[in-house]
């Protein structure tokens, strides 16, 4: 890596400022080329991790090209752990364009996606799972996303991921001291000492995976249907949640003829919410392409709310979606409760048993709270807390855990067949491997690659 890359840092478009970054050993020597600092005659007079001010200038032709401020920072101690360059210059697509430009003439070459946070990995700054949390913290949607991705990149499932394997590792360096010399005046390993030890780590990765839903969930929001049958307030209830009208309302049945779809925080927890067309029998072509395309998006849905108008008995409209809850998460609102309630919710208890059941008035805003809050449980799910450290939010982990998972238990059921050490060996080193695919001490360099290829220029 001794060549010097560079790319534009902050995103397109008109801003106040606009940065270009520079990362390799010849990031000084570039940077002097081009800088002409307002006192002195040289960058390299000044000291590393201070702003100064000057001109960006081709030193071909001296032309000025913009007024900046650049900062140079020596390594280790930067993103990269190598010498770092920024060059601050006013925002905008053509300023920083230019100034890349020249960078590039002089020496650097254009960072591929991800280079610079690829390089803090290579350079043993981060871990792989570090890495991958500056993209989920670009792309947080919530101050919760957020808070778990800014949590996974100061270490926190790096930290448990290492105690469980450092947990593996003993247990492994006592079963190859037993392996390697039987004869010898050694402490000799128990299967029920390895079973004991092997259980542990079992919890623990499945501790880890408990997490995955919910993490999941955090990072790319709930995808929340709402669905009944036309005018019983499925339009209105996505307003109360966005706080904004957003879907039109009123008293003609049919208004939502479209999917309308919107993403809202509740207390932490990004929800995608779709405000489906009315579900019913219609003879309005458009009307009817909108219930197809509900229950399309219903079939999707990691939640489905399901609305009923209280001010009338069930209809036959109602009792055809209701066929279709039985097996899907859902949260039954018994909405108009401001009017005289005529719906039997013993009858709805009767047909969807196992389902929350609210009464709401969206028009008095009285039931909000409580569907919020039901919300809010449904996704913690009782095992994982709102206040744990760390959730698994990338696919990629969960089915290393998932791999690890199954290794642990195949030890497990050597372990219980009394089976020779070197069979278990081969699982729990299994297991160690898989675990450091996460933290990307046993990963592929084709894997690497494609992780950082998803990331966006510049970072």
């Amino acid at each position: 890596m001794s060549d010097t890359i560079a790319a534009i840092a902050t995103a397109p478009g008109e801003a106040g400022i606009g940065i270009v970054r520079l990362s390799g050993e010849a990031s000084l020597e570039i940077l002097d080329k081009i800088f002409v600092p307002t006192k002195g005659n040289s960058i390299k007079e000044y000291k590393p991790r201070r702003l100064t001010h000057g001109k960006i200038v081709d030193p071909h032709t001296k032309k000025l090209i913009d007024e900046v401020l650049v900062v140079y920072m020596k390594a280790p101690y930067t993103y990269t752990a190598e010498d770092v360059v920024e060059i601050n210059c006013h925002g905008g697509i053509v300023p920083v364009r230019k100034i890349l430009q020249l960078v590039l003439r002089n020496g650097a070459r254009m960072a591929e996606r991800g280079e610079f946070t690829k390089r803090a990995f290579l350079n043993g700054r981060i871990d792989l799972s570090q890495a991958e949390a500056v993209m989920d913290l670009i792309s947080a949607k919530t101050d919760k996303s957020f808070d778990v991705a800014f949590g996974q990149l100061e270490g926190s499932l790096s930290k448990e991921v290492k105690a469980i394997r450092d947990n593996i590792l003993e247990m492994m360096a006592h079963i190859t001291v037993n392996i390697d010399f039987p004869d010898e005046d050694i402490e000799e390993i128990t299967y029920n000492e390895l079973m004991e030890s092997s259980n542990k780590i079992h919890e623990d990765i499945e501790r880890l995976l408990e997490s995955s839903n919910t993490g999941r969930i955090i990072k790319e929001g709930l995808h929340t249907v709402i669905i009944g049958k036309p005018n019983v307030g499925k339009s209105s209830l996505m307003n109360a949640l966005l706080k904004e009208s957003r879907a039109i309302v009123t008293e003609v049945p049919g208004t939502t003829r479209d999917i309308i779809e919107e993403f809202v925080s509740i207390r932490g927890i990004p929800l995608k919410i779709v405000d489906t067309a009315g579900i019913r029998e219609t003879e309005d072509i458009v009307e009817k392409i909108g219930v197809e395309r509900s229950k399309e998006f219903f079939n999707k849905g990691d939640l489905v709310i399901f609305v009923l108008n209280a001010s009338e008995a069930l209809t036959d409209e109602d009792r055809k979606i209701i066929e279709l809850l039985k097996d899907r998460p859902t949260i039954v609102l018994m909405n108009k409760t401001d009017l005289p309630v005529v719906l039997d919710i013993d009858e709805i208890k009767k047909l969807l048993p196992n389902k929350k059941i609210i009464k709401v008035s969206i028009l008095k805003g009285t039931g909000i709270d409580e569907l919020e809050e039901t919300i809010v449980e449904l996704v913690y799910g009782g095992k994982v807390k709102q206040g744990e450290a760390s959730f698994i939010t990338n696919v990629r982990h969960k089915d290393a855990l998932e791999k690890a998972k199954m290794s642990i238990l195949d030890a497990i059921d050597a372990i219980k067949q009394g089976l020779p050490l070197d069979f278990v060996e081969v699982d729990v080193k299994n297991c160690l491997e898989y675990l450091g695919e996460i933290t990307g001490e046993t990963v592929g360099e084709d894997v690497i690659d494609q992780i950082f290829a998803n990331f966006c220029l510049g970072k």
